[in-house]
């Protein structure tokens, strides 16, 4: 899926203006002109569309995290993971939205997507492991809808 079609269904999700949008890439320690985002946010076949960077994404889920859970001053900040994949993308939705393993299964069910516990657990190990699984861009797309009948009702 692309990185624009994610922050087009965050920014939905969350009901924020570019300028909000903004500031939670800011909270993530990134900079974005505003007719960057103006440009990420259009459809692909627009007039000034632009591809968002991996950078920007990354950058955008740190600062989601801190804007929905707050900062945690005790730790360091986490390096931002490169390329930013489909699995990368879930695993910083659950940890802004503080999702559990039912949680996730609710979200998937209310949008005509349920998906076995093991299968779901798969999305979250580590590349390499013997269970790991990538996420498809479907199983994303049905997430990101679920999260937003969940959020706004």
């Amino acid at each position: 899926m692309i990185h624009n079609d994610v922050l087009r269904s965050l920014r939905y999700l969350l009901d924020v203006n570019d300028a909000k949008l903004s500031d939670i890439i800011k909270l993530g320690g990134y900079e974005v002109a505003k007719n960057d985002i103006v440009a990420y946010l259009k459809k692909e076949d627009e007039e000034g569309f632009e591809r968002c960077p991996d950078e920007v994404i990354a950058h955008f889920l740190d600062g989601l995290v801190i804007f929905k859970r707050g900062k945690d001053d005790s730790r360091p900040p986490l390096p931002i993971e490169l390329p930013v994949t489909n699995n990368i993308i879930m695993k910083k939705l659950r940890v802004a939205f503080e999702l559990k393993e039912d949680d996730l299964h609710a979200i998937l069910k209310a949008a005509d997507f349920p998906v076995s516990k093991p299968e779901l657990s798969a999305l979250f190990r580590k590349v390499g492991h013997n269970n790991y699984r990538p996420c498809g861009d479907q199983l994303l797309r049905n997430f990101l809808k679920g999260l937003t009948l969940r959020v706004r009702g």
